[in-house]
């Protein structure tokens, strides 16, 4: 009877497994059925209401390009069809302009934007382009390269002679500024385009849920002529679409319009961090609706899935962004202020970056030729980065300089790849030990990496053997 009942305690025990892994695997089929559903519902919901944006709203291109200007974009086919419209077939170049504020708009304000603190024509996109980023969205290499071109570049317009790239789209429109565009940066094809003007800007951000950024200073600054009027306080804060766009339009400092660039990749990497997520996609539809009426591109609705969809599917290290190689002009060259393009530089970020065949030269850059910027955002006295220094110098890295204060408190240190050299940027994390690498174009202009010490440095700083120093 013993021996039986054992026997039969252990038959039980031998098809519990198997029951047990029975039950896993019918739960697992229908969880992998249910998410594959919900998987479906939301593209055939999202689909459904993006037909329903095609179909009843205000067309997205709002302008008139002739059969001349519409062959200066790519008109292949960028995504995939039918349940994989959502999916990108090839790179994309898509060239996004922010216009600026026209004295026209200012005289005849639309009613909506009284409550703002400058007056934008609802859809002016004919004046100057204060704004230019050349993106590329690369399924091969899975990543988002973003280049940010000053708007007081200086470069040759076509038929107009050498100007402020900004005026390519007064003179031209779209084509003309892709045309330019496309010059400037070794022959680079434009596919598509986007123009938004600034009060599509603020409904942009406000539809998206507002964006919490670390404003750098404190930024007052009056225009009566254009009825600006910015007052933004240092730290970090929730921003709504107006105080976005006070951050984003400031460059009343030092930097100038270099200064708001830097200021906008700060904004675009916040963000991205907050809202480019499978929810977005969801939205996208509601998201159009609100801005439909202040945006001007050659983009369909399901191409525009297809790149926010991409976005989201991209690893947050692989969206880089970088800004035109160039100088400030001197007062004696011009009698006006220019950036003046470095097209060596242009050539060799466009070859490591954007797939180009410009520059044949790349090669491993020795430490000892690197410019490197310590910028310090715990406070500390600069005693305190004395280790770090001679660390970097003990790794052959001969040019280190400190630079004013990085303003945000940091608890991770931003190691940046201020020329897009992201290889030298990651030799100098794998040197020390911790860090972020990060290709953006936000620390010391004149500097090839520049490290932005955060709060892990003074918990690390007594592990580094100073009995070498």
């Amino acid at each position: 009877m013993t021996s039986q009942r054992t026997s039969a305690e252990g038959n039980q025990s031998a098809k519990a497994p198997n029951s047990r892994n029975k039950h896993n695997s019918k739960s697992g089929r229908w969880l992998w059925f249910w998410v594959g559903m919900s998987g479906i519902a939301m593209v055939s919901a999202t689909a459904g209401a993006l037909l329903a944006v095609s179909l009843s709203s205000t067309p997205l291109q709002q302008a008139q390009l002739s059969p001349q200007e519409e062959a200066v974009f790519d008109s292949d086919r960028i995504a995939g069809s039918g349940l994989r419209f959502s999916e990108l077939t090839r790179p994309v170049n898509l060239l996004v302009m922010g216009m600026s504020v026209l004295p026209p708009d200012v005289r005849n304000p639309p009613a909506e934007a009284q409550n703002l603190g400058y007056l934008p024509q609802v859809n002016s996109f004919d004046g100057l382009a204060d704004v230019m980023l050349l993106m590329q969205f690369d399924p091969e290499s899975k990543k988002i390269a973003m280049l940010s071109i000053p708007r007081d570049t200086r470069t040759e317009i076509e038929g107009y002679g050498i100007r402020k790239i900004n005026a390519a789209n007064v003179e031209g429109g779209p084509a003309l500024t892709a045309k330019t565009v496309s010059n400037l940066v070794g022959g680079a094809g434009i596919d598509r385009y986007i123009r938004i003007n600034v009060l599509g800007v603020a409904k942009l951000i406000d539809a998206l849920g507002g964006v919490t950024v670390f404003v750098p200073k404190d930024m007052k600054y009056q225009d009566d002529s254009q009825h600006l009027y910015i007052n933004l306080k240092a730290g970090k804060q929730h921003l709504n679409g107006d105080q976005a766009l006070q951050l984003l339009r400031f460059r009343h400092d030092e930097l100038g319009d270099i200064g708001r660039i830097q200021r906008q990749q700060m904004v675009i990497r916040a963000l991205i961090d907050q809202t480019l997520n499978p929810a977005t996609v969801a939205q996208l539809p509601k998201i159009l609706n609100v801005v439909k009426d202040n945006i001007d591109t050659n983009l369909t609705v399901e191409e525009l899935v297809a790149l926010v969809g991409f976005g989201v599917r991209t690893n947050r290290a692989n969206m880089q962004m970088f800004m035109l190689p160039g100088r400030f002009s001197e007062q004696r060259e011009y009698n006006a202020s220019y950036w003046i393009p470095n097209q060596r530089g242009i050539n060799k970020l466009m070859s490591q970056q954007f797939g180009l065949e410009l520059f044949s030269e790349y090669q491993a850059t020795d430490p000892a030729t690197l410019k490197v910027a310590i910028q310090d955002s715990t406070g500390s006295d600069r005693s305190q980065l004395r280790p770090l220094i001679r660390t970097l110098e003990s790794a052959g890295y001969r040019n280190i300089y400190i630079y004013k204060p990085w303003s945000e408190p940091l608890e991770v240190t931003n190691i940046i790849a201020q020329q897009g050299d992201g290889n030298s940027a990651e030799s100098i994390r794998n040197t020390l030990g911790f860090g972020e690498v990060r290709v953006e174009s936000t620390g010391s202009l004149s500097s090839d990496i520049s490290i932005q010490v955060g709060r892990d440095w003074l918990q690390k700083k007594d592990l580094f053997d100073t009995s070498n120093f």
